[in-house]
């Protein structure tokens, strides 16, 4: 042995973990290994994936904008006056009129005092939950909220609690024992969950918070720019925008780029621009995403009928998908999964599928439950109905292959 590998076996080795762990190998073994694979070329609806054309049915899109001219353009205009990125934190160097400008407006959208920006949106929960949530103060959290909320819950000093998925007596009993906690309590839950598709009841976790004294936070990340009657998110679509203390949401969705905003009270917002240290320690927002997010939000407001197009969309393969013969839960949005049960199952029919032409997500624990495993559809505006209806096709072919359906 050499002298670092007798120094590793006297002790514990940090990196044992690293070498223990062969799950990826294995899998790519068999051929089936279904992450980080590269995109050569992208249309939009359609990308080339080993010099092969794939539906696109994997992207969060939803309102068909990275490809579109008016964004591209208004991208490159910026990048061409205020460079490629801003080089320092907002709280140094690195504010621009145009983040001040794109607050202003996002905050407009959401009915909220003011908005601020962040880099990305998994920033903007860790930033605000760990910032609001002190020692004696109690977070609460649906079991199936997003990962960057439950890092921000990890972060905070208080306590975390969690209740089951869209039980609302469930809710209820945990506020219960929050009550009896000294602090501060804070609802924060996802107004349309991404691995599942489907919506948290927002009228009755309103009515919850206030039953008991709690303040909310709506999540928004795949429900801005989709939902409501301006495309506010979740809350506007049930009408409690009002009766939200914060609203959260992202720019790497809807808006054709990388980012996020929570928006709320000026206090609150002003509190967390200055204490948040996943706000304060990162660089700013590059000019060109920025730029993007604007153009995508000037769209968002001038195009309605792009909204009505998407969900027109994600019926028509909704109702495809399941008059196939699968199960997609009980999703009400343009995520629209199809669950398989075990990982290898998952992967071998995700396989089959990226084979014949759909490129779509393999989902597996932690993001889901265990033996939920799935694959996971996202329905952009610009998909026609042709090209959906191929992708059934396929999916009809890959099911029967690996007897699913």
């Amino acid at each position: 042995m050499t002298g670092a590998t007798e120094a590793r076996a006297g002790r514990a080795d940090l990196f044992a973990k690293c070498y223990a762990d062969t799950r990826a190998e294995e899998v790519a073994a068999k051929g089936l290994y279904p992450f980080f694979i590269p995109i050569e070329g992208s249309e939009g609806t359609v990308v080339t994936i080993a010099g092969e054309q794939k539906i696109m049915l994997g992207s969060n899109n939803y309102l068909g904008l990275t490809h579109d001219p008016r964004v591209i353009s208004r991208a490159e205009e910026v990048a061409r006056r205020y460079g490629t990125g801003c080089t320092g934190s907002r709280l140094l160097n690195g504010t621009l009129d145009l983040h001040e400008k794109l607050e202003i407006d996002l905050a407009d959208l959401v009915g909220k005092e003011t908005a601020l920006v962040f880099s990305t949106g998994f920033q903007v929960n860790l930033a605000a939950i760990s910032t609001l949530i002190g020692r004696n103060d109690t977070v609460i959290i649906d079991k199936l909220d997003h990962a960057s909320i439950v890092d921000g819950c990890r972060l905070a000093m208080g306590e975390t609690l969690r209740y089951r998925h869209n039980d609302m007596p469930d809710l209820e009993r945990i506020l219960k024992k929050a009550a009896q906690r000294p602090g501060g309590k804070l609802i924060v839950v996802d107004g349309v969950f991404s691995m599942e598709g489907d919506l948290s009841n927002l009228p009755e976790i309103v009515r919850l918070s206030k039953e008991y004294d709690a303040k909310l936070m709506v999540d928004e990340a795949h429900s801005v720019g989709v939902m409501g009657k301006t495309g506010a998110g979740a809350a506007e679509h049930f009408g409690v925008l009002d009766d939200v203390d914060l609203i959260m949401g992202t720019f790497s969705k809807s808006f054709a780029s990388i980012g996020g905003f929570v928006a709320g009270e000026a206090k609150v917002v002003e509190y967390v621009k200055h204490h948040g240290r996943a706000m304060i320690f990162s660089a700013a927002l590059p000019p060109y995403a920025v730029a993007t997010v604007q153009a995508c939000l000037d769209i968002l407001k001038s195009e309605p009928e792009r909204r009505e197009r998407l969900w027109r969309n994600a019926q028509f393969l909704k109702e495809g998908i399941q008059s196939l013969g699968f199960n997609t839960g009980p999703c009400d949005s343009p995520v629209i999964p199809v669950i398989v049960g075990q990982m290898m199952d998952t992967f071998y029919f995700w396989k089959e599928l990226l084979k014949a032409g759909v490129f779509a997500n393999p989902v597996i624990p932690p993001a889901v439950p265990e033996n939920t495993c799935r694959i996971r559809n996202s329905v952009m505006a610009t998909h026609d109905e042709d090209l959906l209806a191929r992708a059934l096709e396929i999916y009809k072919k890959a099911g029967k292959k690996v007897g699913l359906i």
